[in-house]
């Protein structure tokens, strides 16, 4: 079978491979599984989650290669190897790349890994906007290219795809450093080997509302693989909130950011604080000491944690992905997720241009989630 090498570099881009190779399972073989194949391009907001296919379905792993660039923070390294596990379970192959460690590790990683680029029919992504991806990409340019979630930052990638624009994270600022122009030739190679052409085809896999760019297609990701693999969960009384890297990623303020978890906490009777993998320990500490919340630091992405359970009947979020995907992972079980919008004035004054209206559009087009007036 013609080669599949799949680049991921955070545990949600893992878990989305894993959705990716179990739709493609139930497209290509629906009677065989006795499953229901996903649509493609379906609305978000019109109608449930096709039911889940049978628990032991096996994943047309077959010519897949996950090739996982380890980040260096302990947190992602440690959820990372949990998910690497869950794939081997799968049965999928599972290279594990220490691509940030040490002077050398660029350039071992790069030619170790030219071999198995230009011999794959497929590549699949989860992060467009890696530097580390686009060096990768630029040593070969595979006829057909997958993009799977990697947050809410499928949504800037389509956005920016159509437009033509250069790739860029909608939270940082406009302004080019020394860095940015040393990788803008890079960064604007990658960008034609992600867009589609005469001799490229690419899909993005997402469980976010984007509008295909011209010549791409687009495939629901609603989560039939952790909902046949995990749960339903047992739940508790209770509330859950889930934090969010915004503080850390340098969009809002920090003394903002732990007002709006006390209120949401007290109105909402909160006892559990779910901890973005990016959250520094100043700041939970901070959060655990002032708010009397439970944090917890996941050891899987939250999709997978909340499945398994327990979990709060009512799930409270900041726009983030998870207002997307939570309600597709746990369709069925009767949990609320709800998402608070940030407020203007939390914002940093350095923050992006964009923020406010990128969070915004996380939080409106959310059409599963029931909407909080925050105070």
């Amino acid at each position: 079978m013609t080669g599949r090498l799949a680049f991921v570099e955070s545990p949600v881009q893992l878990l989305n491979v894993l959705e990716w190779v179990h739709a493609t399972t139930l497209r290509d073989a629906p009677d065989r599984l006795g499953a229901v194949p996903p649509q493609p391009d379906r609305r978000h907001g019109q109608e449930d989650p096709e039911p889940a296919a049978p628990a032991g379905a096996p994943l047309a792993h077959a010519g897949l290669t996950v090739v996982v660039l380890s980040p260096t923070d302990p947190m992602s390294r440690g959820q990372l190897r949990r998910m690497a596990q869950l794939a081997r379970d799968e049965g999928v192959a599972v290279k594990w790349q220490d691509a940030r460690q040490g002077r050398g590790a660029l350039v071992a990683t790069l030619r170790e890994l030219a071999g198995p680029l230009r011999a794959a029919e497929r590549v699949i992504v989860g992060d467009p906007f890696s530097r580390y991806v686009q060096l990768l990409l630029t040593l070969y340019g595979p006829r057909r290219v997958t993009v799977v979630d990697d947050g809410t930052a499928t949504m800037e990638f389509a956005a920016q795809l159509a437009r033509g624009e250069r790739l860029v994270r909608w939270h940082r600022r406009g302004s080019r450093g020394p860095r940015e122009l040393v990788l803008a030739p890079v960064t604007s190679l990658a960008r034609r080997k992600l867009a589609p052409g005469p001799h490229r085809t690419v899909e993005i896999f997402t469980s976010l509302p984007v509008e295909p760019p011209e010549g791409t297609t687009v495939t629901a990701n609603d989560f039939s693989w952790t909902r046949s693999r995990f749960g339903p969960p047992r739940l508790t009384r209770g509330a859950d909130l889930v934090g969010t890297s915004l503080v850390e990623t340098g969009v809002v303020d920090p003394d903002e950011y732990l007002r709006a978890v006390t209120v949401l906490a007290r109105t909402h009777g909160a006892t559990r604080y779910f901890a973005h993998r990016r959250e520094s320990a100043e700041k939970l500490h901070r959060i655990a000491v002032e708010t009397g919340l439970g944090v917890v630091r996941p050891d899987l992405p939250l999709e997978l944690i909340a499945r398994r359970g327990p979990v709060g009947r009512t799930i409270v979020s900041f726009p983030s992905t998870v207002v997307h995907t939570l309600p597709l992972a746990l369709a069925g079980t009767g949990v609320k997720v709800a998402v608070c919008e940030i407020a203007p004035e939390w914002l940093r004054a350095n923050a992006s241009p964009r923020a406010q209206g990128f969070l915004s559009g996380v939080a409106g087009t959310a059409s599963r989630t029931e909407r909080l007036e925050f105070g």
